[in-house]
């Protein structure tokens, strides 16, 4: 466009400085600093670190823990206080009635043995001595079982008020350790998928045990020996899952290594004490 002097208006140096920064901007990462642009996918980055999912599975205990002194005492407190507030029950109030009617029968101030003419009565003194008949003749199951006095740690019939957890041997490098079950992560898993992997694997598919939550209830990190580390292999990380055990039948169970299910107590004798230290962080003794 001409001024009113004749002459050309200049382009605007903004804009063209814009351009030009733009063009020099796509030449230089075009040439990539003299490489071609590649339109491939970047490689995977390496993980120093490999991952684990273990399973902390629990038989949870089947009776009650006996009672301290201190708890005796107290429910032997309620239980009377109990007593004292209730009311009478059905067979209480019958009973109380039957022996009134025989007070007053005693006495002669009321005749009633035609009542029961053609029928046969039963008394609450009755049904009384026959329940305890039956009591005589039951027999509560030991709290200490044959596995118990064997020690057999196999066993899921043992320390019945106690938790007891799933350990199996497991070969880590040249070593062969209890551990819990675990199986190493693989790319496109969930760690629970992971566990529910391991727990296929170390029990088949027949075992009923119900993984609590999405999320891991511990981390356990080691390095390995400075004789086989690397930038690219420095270690493994490993994450704990809990799950209850839903079924005490493991008969069709396919146990594929060896395995114990051991207390809280007995821990110390099978697992290392750093991993011992991270599992008793989230392991409650209910």
């Amino acid at each position: 466009m001409a001024t009113p002097g004749g002459k050309m208006a200049a382009p605007n140096s903004g804009l063209c400085g814009f351009r030009r920064s733009t063009m020099a901007a796509r030449v230089w990462w075009g040439a990539g600093c003299g490489r071609r642009l590649s339109t491939a996918p970047p490689a995977a980055a390496p993980r120093p670190w490999k991952l684990f999912g273990a399973l902390c599975l629990l038989r949870l205990p089947r009776i009650t823990q006996p009672l301290r002194k201190e708890e005796e005492e107290m429910a032997a407190l309620m239980e009377q206080i109990e007593l004292e507030k209730s009311h009478y029950s059905d067979h209480e109030i019958r009973k109380l009635e039957e022996e009134e009617r025989l007070r007053r029968r005693k006495e002669s101030l009321h005749d009633d043995d035609d009542e029961g003419l053609g029928r046969t009565v039963v008394m609450a003194q009755d049904l009384e001595e026959k329940w305890e008949q039956k009591l005589l003749q039951f027999s509560p199951a030991p709290r200490v079982t044959d596995a118990d006095k064997k020690n057999d740690r196999t066993s899921l019939d043992r320390k019945l008020d106690s938790n007891l957890m799933l350990l199996v041997k497991q070969k880590i490098g040249n070593q062969e350790l209890w551990l819990l079950p675990q199986a190493e992560w693989q790319p496109g898993e969930t760690l629970r998928s992971t566990v529910e992997r391991a727990m296929a694997t170390f029990l088949g598919d027949h075992i009923q045990a119900k993984i609590l939550g999405n999320a891991p209830y511990g981390i356990y990190k080691y390095k390995f020996p400075r004789a086989i580390r690397t930038e690219d292999n420095v270690g493994a990380k490993v994450f704990f899952y809990k799950a209850f055990l839903q079924s005490s039948d493991l008969s069709q169970a396919e146990l594929k290594k060896d395995y114990l299910w051991v207390a809280k107590d007995e821990l110390g004798d099978y697992l290392k004490s750093e991993y011992l230290k991270k599992v008793n962080r989230f392991l409650l003794d209910l």
